[in-house]
C-alpha cells in the first residue's frame, strides 16, 4: 500500500517558477523537478506559477513545458496545468478531432459533470477553439453515443 506524502511548506509562485526555469536549464530538463513541483499543487497555484513566470521570464510556461517534455509526461504536465474546466475542454477536443476519434472519452467527460460544469467547458471550448461543441459532436459522433453525449451536452437548459 503506499501513503501520501505532503511536502513540508509550500514554496512561493516566484519560487515555484525559478525552480521550473532551472529545471528547464541545461542539456535536457529536469523531468523529475518540473513534476514535484506541479503534482503538489491546486489549479489556482498552478496558475499563479503561470503568471510569475510569464511576468519573470517573458515567455508562456505551457509553451516551455510543451517544447521540453514529450510523449505521455508531456500529455499529463500539460493537462495538469489547466483549470478543470479547460482540462475538461481539451481533452474533449482531443477526442473529438484527432485521428482517431475517442467518442468513450468524450462521453466519459461530459457525462461526468454537473450541467453548470457542462455550461462552463463549453465556453471555454469555444473561446479556446473557435467552434462550438454541439457542432463537432455532430460532426464526429454517430449511434448510442451521439445520444448519451447530446443528451448531456443539452442537459444544460442553454444553447450553444
Amino acid at each position: 500500500m503506499s501513503t501520501v506524502t505532503i511536502p513540508p511548506v509550500l514554496t512561493s509562485p516566484r519560487d515555484d517558477a525559478m525552480h521550473l526555469y532551472r529545471a528547464f536549464k541545461g542539456f535536457g530538463c529536469d523531468t523529475e523537478a518540473i513534476i514535484n513541483i506541479l503534482a503538489h499543487r491546486d489549479a489556482t497555484q498552478r496558475a499563479l506559477i503561470q503568471q510569475e513566470y510569464r511576468a519573470m521570464y517573458s515567455e508562456d510556461l505551457n509553451k516551455r513545458l510543451s517544447s521540453e517534455l514529450s510523449n505521455n509526461v508531456k500529455k499529463a504536465v500539460l493537462l495538469w496545468v489547466h483549470d478543470p474546466a479547460t482540462r475538461d475542454a481539451t481533452i474533449v477536443r482531443q477526442a473529438l478531432s484527432g485521428d482517431i476519434v475517442d467518442l468513450k472519452a468524450a462521453t466519459e467527460v461530459i457525462c461526468s459533470r454537473t450541467p453548470s460544469q457542462i455550461q462552463q467547458f463549453k465556453q471555454i471550448y469555444f473561446s479556446r477553439f473557435g467552434t462550438y461543441l454541439e457542432h463537432d459532436i455532430e460532426y464526429q459522433a454517430s449511434g448510442d453515443h451521439k445520444k448519451d453525449v447530446w443528451d448531456s451536452v443539452g442537459s444544460t437548459g442553454e444553447g450553444s
